[in-house]
C-alpha cells in the first residue's frame, strides 16, 4: 500500500516538471515573436525613430533641431512609400534596395 501512495507522488512530481517546461517553452516561443516583430517594426521605422530621437536630444540641449526633424519626415515617406508598394517575395529584394536609395 506504501509502495503505491509514494508511485503516485512521484508521478505527480513528474507531471509537475513536464508542466513547467511546457509553460517555459511557450513563455520562450511568445518572446522570439514579439521580437521578431520589433525587428520588422524598428527595420521598417528606424531611421525615422533615430533622427526623432536625436532633434529630441538637441533640443533639451538647447540647439536648434531643425535637420534631424527634416532628416526623420524624409524618413517617414520613404517608409510610407515603401509600405504602399506591392511587396511579395519575388520583389522583395529591389523594394528594399529602393527604399534605401530614396
Amino acid at each position: 500500500m506504501q509502495l503505491s501512495i509514494f508511485a503516485l507522488f512521484a508521478s505527480q512530481g513528474a507531471n509537475r516538471h513536464r508542466q513547467l517546461g511546457q509553460g517555459m517553452t511557450e513563455y520562450i516561443i511568445i518572446v522570439a515573436l514579439i521580437a521578431v516583430a520589433a525587428i520588422g517594426v524598428y527595420s521598417l521605422l528606424g531611421e525615422s525613430v533615430r533622427n526623432q530621437v536625436a532633434g529630441i536630444a538637441k533640443e533639451i540641449t538647447g540647439q536648434t533641431s531643425n535637420a534631424q526633424i527634416n532628416r526623420a519626415r524624409q524618413a517617414a515617406r520613404r517608409a510610407g512609400t515603401v509600405a504602399q508598394q506591392d511587396i511579395n517575395l519575388g520583389n522583395y529584394n529591389e523594394a528594399t534596395e529602393a527604399g534605401e536609395q530614396q
